[in-house]
Parts: structure tokens; sequence; C-alpha cells
């Protein structure tokens, strides 16, 4: 395997991990959405619920946290763990709201394409994790000749409870992310890029879920993962949790911010069908109580692991594709899986106290269970 290759350099980060016992501990009391009877939409769920229930796909963290300030960390995705350089995937971006910065976006648009991982981590880190990326790639076996590469890399603003302008993520945590990739569950919450995100005004961060086509739709599975650091209306189950439960102080304040949607799929779709499915993974957004303001960075990465692109082959071979009209399903279950992995952010995170004494506290999930109990949800 490629990352088995990686691990140089990473015995010498400090205070870095794929999950802190304390965090870990805490994230497993915490329950995720479908325990509390968010089930939203009509298709169930894959084994894991999970982006890595998209066979091939998988997710590496890095959580970086060191005295007080510095609450931040890296979540990365491979579409498969070869050289995809040599191999790409087709992909698209879909741009909700352009307040941000997604390295690579406009090459992947332009060719329909995705020849490296995807990196999430804070806003003022994407351009040292875009050259680790870049470098990363270029010594891989098999790239000795390669003279470009196009890095994919987002982010969120995690400047509340980080030390942002200290640039706390380097190479070495970009490589120990990608080398700790594997398939099966993802931690959630509290954990990589998400370490150090609010969303709603309570804390944020990573969520992931997933939903498996009935076989007269195609069998096809759709994969989520989410960091999530915006603002809005928190709604859960359709209950408006805003009208009756406010963030602590100032963090009521808080509610803005950003959002990366990272979506994976094996449906055989062409870059322009992913660009549709990708439009709809805003509707789930919305669900949740998004509003889109000014500052927030919405974007989503949508691939398919089935469209792999043979870099050097001069034909390629034909690929079975969906006609437009079995994209219907492909659209709802992004919808439905994009909605409950934003809600697993928020309810598997736990409080942190980061940068300056600023405090993000966890969504207090008896009183969210009494709200939604109160409305019929159970």
């Amino acid at each position: 395997m490629i990352r088995k290759l990686l691990l140089f350099g990473a015995a010498v980060i400090l205070g870095v991990s794929g999950v802190s016992a304390q965090t870990k501990t805490a994230a497993q009391a915490r329950p995720r959405a479908r325990q509390l009877g968010i089930h939203p939409g009509i298709y169930s769920p894959g084994p894991l619920n999970a982006i890595t229930d998209v066979p091939g796909v998988e997710v590496g963290q890095v959580t970086i946290v060191r005295g007080t300030n510095v609450r931040t960390g890296v979540t990365v995705i491979l579409p498969h763990a070869g050289n995809m350089f040599q191999k790409k995937v087709a992909a698209s971006v879909y741009v909700s709201n352009a307040f941000g910065k997604l390295i690579g976006s406009t090459q992947v648009n332009e060719l329909g394409q995705i020849e490296t991982p995807i990196v999430l981590t804070n806003t003022l880190s994407v351009w040292d994790a875009a050259a680790a990326l870049a470098y990363w790639e270029l010594a891989l076996p098999g790239n000795q000749d390669v003279r470009s590469i196009n890095p994919v890399v987002g982010e969120t603003n995690d400047g509340w409870l980080n030390d942002i302008r200290g640039r706390h993520v380097t190479a070495a945590d970009v490589r120990l992310a990608i080398a700790r990739a594997r398939g099966g569950p993802v931690a959630e919450g509290t954990v990589g890029a998400g370490e150090g995100t609010v969303a709603f005004g309570w804390k944020g961060g990573i969520g992931t879920s997933s939903r498996q086509l009935p076989a007269a739709d195609g069998g096809y599975t759709i994969g989520v993962l989410v960091q999530t650091n915006f603002g809005g209306r928190l709604t859960l189950a359709g209950v408006p949790i805003w009208r009756y439960l406010e963030p602590p102080g100032r963090m009521g304040q808080r509610a803005k911010g950003s959002c990366m949607i990272i979506v994976a799929t094996d449906a055989p779709l062409t870059s322009r069908q992913l660009h549709r499915l990708a439009k709809r993974a805003i509707f789930g957004m919305a669900r949740a109580g998004a509003t889109g303001n000014n500052g927030s960075g919405d974007y989503v990465i949508a691939f398919s692991t089935t469209d792999v692109i043979p870099a050097n082959a001069r034909l390629l071979p034909p690929l079975v594709r969906l006609n437009e009209w079995a994209l219907s399903p492909l659209f709802e279950a992004v919808i439905d899986a994009t909605e409950e992995a934003i809600d697993d952010s928020l309810l598997r995170a736990t409080t942190v106290h980061g940068r300056d004494g600023h405090v993000a506290y966890a969504l207090p999930i008896d009183r969210v269970r009494q709200l939604l109990a109160r409305a019929g949800v159970h």
C-alpha cells in the first residue's frame, strides 16, 4: 500500500494524535443522530453509516492540541489507496458561496478529475498543506517524471479556538494523516480538521453518514463527510432547536463561518453528473439550519470511485454510466446523508477550551433529547 511509505518524519511530531484518549472517551459517551431517533430520508445507511461505506474510500486524521491556544488538525479523504496521479477519479466541485480557500478547484472542474487525496485543515494552513500534499505525491513510485500536481485542499476558519496565525499544521502532519488513512469507522466531532470548529454557536467538527440505494435504484452507495464551522438556526429532524436552546454567552454571536462537504459514490457518474450531485448536498446543509451568511465558504467536492482515469492512456476504457432520469435517488440520498453528517458533527463534538480562554460548548444532549421527544422524535 502507498500509505506504508509515508511514516518518514512522523516520529518528530509532538502533541499530535488521531484522537486524544480523553476526547475519544467523551465522544463515545455522546450519541450519533440515529441513537436519538434522527434518521433523515427513506434510504438506509451503509454498515458504518460513514463515507468509508463507499468501497475503497479511506479517511485519516491528525488532531493537534498544544498548550492552551493550539486547537486544529488535518482530515484526509482518499478515493482509493493507490497512486492517484496515475489513477485519477472523476470529480467535480460545486461552490455555494466562495468566501473560502479551496486549492485546486478550478482544475478539478476544468478536467473533471481529482489526482490527489483531499485534505481539509484550517484557513491559514491550506498553502502549507497543499505544498506538503504536492511533494508527497511527487515522491511516490511511478511519479518521478511528473512536472505538475494539482493538490486539493479545503478549509474552515478555526481562529476562535485556535492560534490560527501560528500556522501549526506542518508537512509532517499531512503525511501522518495520509499514513493513518483507513477504511472502517470514522472518528467524528472534535477531531482532525474539526478540532477547533464551531457550528451554530456550538462545538462543531467532523461528521459523516452514508446511504445505500435499493437494488431497484442500482444498489449504489453515497457517502458524505463534513467539516462544520458555519452558522444559522440549528434544526434537528425538522425540530427548531434554535428556538429553545441558545449557546452560552457570546457563542450565540458566533453563528457564522463555513462548511466543507465531501461526497463519495460508487455510482458510475461523469464529472458533469457529479456536479449535479454536489449541488444537492447543499440542500442537506439548509435542512440542518444553515442560513448562508456572507462569510460562509461553502464547498462540495464530489467524486466517483467507479470512473478511474489512467494518466497515460490515450484512449480511455468505456464507462457504463447512468441516464439522467436515474440520478434522482442519488440526489435524495446525498441530501439526507449530508444533513445527518452535519447532525453527527455536532452531536459527537465535545466542549473545547481554546485560544485566549475561548470556549465552544458541546450541544447538551439531555436537553436535545427532551426537545426531540416533545416533538415526537425518538
